[in-house]
């Protein structure tokens, strides 16, 4: 990495509206997150000086296309990425255990992490087919979980799996404690999924797509359990996706990843309504809409091009190949800083002011 690069990194890291010591509604406060792993080449940075802050009972969206750096920050919260060598995690992480304390998941013992991941801090993983155990019943893959946290009996932990899949909406869920992965819709395997992750009551639930190849039915389903969920726990939500529709419905603030960084952000009405980043304009004009196309809602549109490979990101924004407002010499030269455009509205374009007046 350059010098310049890294001083405007630094720059970035210095910006970010993060919480450093989190605040008494701040659950976790990630500060510079960064991951690299580690290939024939060497070390390969993928997620570059992320910093956000989750407040308790708040839905973070984090959205981006396929490639983007989101399922990675998330594995990296949950130290879920290869051990070292084979990967590295810089930054801080600190989450507001129950007993009070503040602790930074990222430097924690692995010891000390077990009582953490899937206890106080939970995940609801992309794939739920590929997630779940195929030999194992999923009231056993529940009550395992629990067990294991709560230091209980087996009886207990099985009665306590019956209730939670009963809380998320299966029918019949006595007799689904005895049911293989197969033998359930992919409906069900997603709530059993949700069930899992809320087995100890965490206080951030980190959902990576949960939707994802779900008809639209059930679909709404999950998100309107998720919001249930959320309203009676007070649990918090990392919500990871690549559909801003879904984002609109559930998400209280978003954060829009590209290449590995955060390029915009704020709460969703500003940044859905009114984008500044071109990033952002172009996802948001890729989403189907039942309106007529007219000037206010034109034809569907698509981004040319594909995210860039992390091992050969263009210089400066890793956007500007793909980005019709893009200028040589500017947008190619050093990484943007996240400016302020409003309270609660954050970018990183350096030509968003220009951008802002062509369109005035």
């Amino acid at each position: 990495m350059s010098q310049t690069a890294s001083s405007s990194l630094r720059a970035v890291s210095s910006k970010v509206p993060a919480t450093a010591t989190p605040a008494d509604n701040v659950v976790l406060a990630v500060s510079g997150l960064r991951v690299a792993f580690r290939s024939e080449a060497g070390f390969t940075q993928v997620v570059h000086d992320v910093s956000f802050s989750v407040k308790r009972g708040e839905v973070l969206a984090l959205v981006g296309e396929s490639g983007s750096g989101k399922s990675v920050t998330s594995l990296a919260l949950m130290r879920l990425t290869p051990p070292p060598p084979r990967s590295s995690l810089a930054g801080s992480a600190l989450f507001r255990c129950r007993d009070g304390k503040v602790r930074d998941l990222l430097t924690l013992p692995e010891a000390e992490m077990q009582g953490v991941r899937g206890n106080e801090i939970s995940m609801i993983f992309q794939e739920p087919m590929t997630s779940l155990n195929p030999v194992q019943t999923v009231g056993m893959q529940i009550a395992e979980a629990i067990m294991y946290h709560r230091d209980c009996k087996r009886r207990e932990a099985l009665e306590e799996a019956g209730r939670l899949i009963e809380l998320v909406g299966i029918p019949e869920a006595r007799r689904r404690l005895c049911a293989y992965p197969h033998q359930l819709s992919g409906g069900m395997r997603q709530r059993i999924m949700i069930a899992m992750a809320l087995a100890c009551d965490p206080s951030v639930l980190i959902a990576d797509e949960p939707t994802t190849a779900l008809d639209v039915t059930v679909q709404a389903q999950i998100l309107e359990l998720l919001q249930e969920l959320r309203a009676r726990t007070g649990t918090s939500i990392l919500f990871i996706t690549h559909n801003l529709g879904v984002v609109a419905e559930i998400a209280d603030r978003v954060m829009v990843m590209y290449a590995g960084r955060i390029v915009e952000q704020g709460a969703v009405i500003p940044v859905l309504k009114h984008p500044v980043m071109p990033y952002t304009k172009r996802l948001l004009r890729s989403v189907p809409r039942l309106e007529i196309p007219s000037a206010e809602h034109p034809m569907l549109e698509t981004i040319s091009g594909t995210v860039p490979d992390p091992q050969r990101l263009p210089r400066g924004c890793a956007f500007h190949p793909r980005c019709a407002h893009a200028e040589n010499g500017l947008c190619d030269a050093d990484v943007p800083d996240i400016e302020e455009v409003s309270p609660d509205h954050f970018v990183r374009c350096l030509r968003w002011r220009a951008i802002a007046e062509a369109r005035a």
